[in-house]
């Protein structure tokens, strides 16, 4: 029975998406089906308490800001001076600017520990920025929607607060762990795009002309306004004056200034970087609120809870349990956001891992890297929803385009499951 009833879930889904409707409105319709069908719960009181809920939460406000300091950056000249300062470091490295994808996404993650806010403010810096440069959109979007994933795994990150107080471990002690494996990721990625350039030479614009290291310095001077903002943002939430909300507002206070200054800021870039950012939010919240109904329908018919006791009564090895429980989350997440799934699986999974001999620290950095997979992983993979609103190319295009960095993460897991000091070193170390 459960069965037929998730293999009709994703069939309607499927139908429902391939109609061309919003996704946000698709999830809901699937939501209000499974409600009606398959649960006694009135739907619409339950579809009005969880989107209100979804939707209002304080530490969901921060992602408007940040996408909004994003827009202001975008149209101020911070934007060209970020590639101004990194060119000329980057001009012998192959690949080139490509890398300021995989840097900025790391630097930003450090700030905004969301994943889709990471996306879309990166992207409206660099993607216009490398497409004028003559990079190819494939790759430019590609390493993109990969990088943005480092929003779930650099410190501060709200999925592993969530972890951190369903398995009970320290959320401190996640937020060291999680150090190590996102610069391993940044790296990894960086070094598919050296791969991918050496393979494709010709499709690299042309270096610029040498510079001496005196130059170079000289030149680094472009990137002191974006350090400065970069400092202001994460010295405010690691000293402790500011939440992630707050530093996202100094942050939107900060870019306004620094535009200003400039000269940048007029009433009409203003008014056009307000609505952008707005529309985007707005795309990405009635997404967030069809997730979260669909997650509480599917809970009420206990399907993610059935597979997960599935799982935990097959007694596979540690390799095999690691194995399956990949292609559960990936699977899973096809349909839930990240945060979901971990509420909804951990209380039932975590006996079977702790059985199993893992260490609760390490298995919440898996969970975080798995999550990420499952962030650019169709049907509901929003760092491809976000490209989708920057870039307006089809959900498939992106899919493809993001699919060299899904296995760059598998690596990643196998990695961490191959030598889990990587993960447990720093926390293990922490006075």
């Amino acid at each position: 029975m459960e069965l037929f009833i998730a293999l009709s879930l994703i069939a309607l889904l499927f139908i429902i998406l391939g109609s061309s409707l919003w996704i946000g409105l698709s999830l809901l319709g699937v939501a209000v089906f499974a409600m009606d069908v398959f649960t006694q719960r009135p739907a619409g009181d339950a579809m009005a308490l969880t989107v209100w809920g979804s939707t209002s939460s304080w530490t969901l406000t921060a992602l408007p800001l940040f996408l909004w300091m994003g827009e202001i950056l975008f149209r101020s000249k911070l934007a060209e001076g970020l590639f101004a300062g990194l060119a000329p470091w980057l001009n012998k490295v192959p690949g080139r600017l490509l890398h300021t994808n995989v840097i900025g996404c790391g630097i930003f993650a450090a700030v905004s520990g969301s994943s889709a806010a990471t996306c879309a403010t990166i992207g409206k810096i660099t993607l216009p920025e490398l497409k004028k440069r003559g990079y190819p959109d494939d790759i430019a979007i590609g390493t993109l929607a990969g990088s943005g994933t480092l929003g779930l795994l650099i410190p501060p990150s709200i999925i592993m607060i969530v972890y951190g107080v369903a398995a009970n471990v320290s959320i401190a002690k996640l937020f060291i762990a999680g150090v190590v494996p996102g610069i391993l990721l940044g790296l990894l990625f960086s070094g598919y795009i050296v791969y991918w350039a050496l393979r494709n030479a010709s499709q690299i614009p042309a270096a610029d002309r040498g510079m001496s290291f005196l130059q170079k310095v000289a030149a680094g001077k472009n990137l002191i306004p974006v350090v400065l903002l970069i400092v202001i943002v994460l010295g405010s939430i690691y000293s402790g004056v500011a939440t992630a909300t707050e530093a996202a507002a100094l942050g939107v206070a900060g870019s306004l200034i620094l535009s200003a200054i400039e000269r940048t800021l007029t009433w009409n870039s203003f008014k056009a970087g307000l609505i952008a950012a707005c529309r985007v939010y707005c795309m990405i919240g009635l997404i967030l609120a069809g997730a979260a109904f669909l997650t509480l329908a599917m809970g009420f018919i206990g399907l993610p809870r059935q597979v997960a006791e599935l799982i935990g009564s097959l007694n596979l090895s540690p390799f095999g349990l690691i194995l399956l429980l990949t292609v559960f989350f990936v699977l899973l997440g096809c349909f839930l956001d990240g945060i979901s799934m971990v509420v909804l699986t951990m209380a039932v999974l975590l006996p079977t891992v702790e059985k199993a001999g893992f260490d609760l620290i390490w298995f919440g950095i898996y969970i975080v890297l798995v999550v990420e997979m499952a962030q650019i992983t169709p049907p509901v993979g929003f760092n491809l929803f976000v490209l989708q609103g920057l870039t307006k190319r089809q959900l498939p295009y992106l899919a493809k385009t993001a699919l060299p960095c899904f296995f760059i993460m598998c690596a990643a897991v196998l990695l961490v499951y191959a030598f889990p000091q990587l993960v447990l070193w720093l926390p293990q170390n922490m006075q």
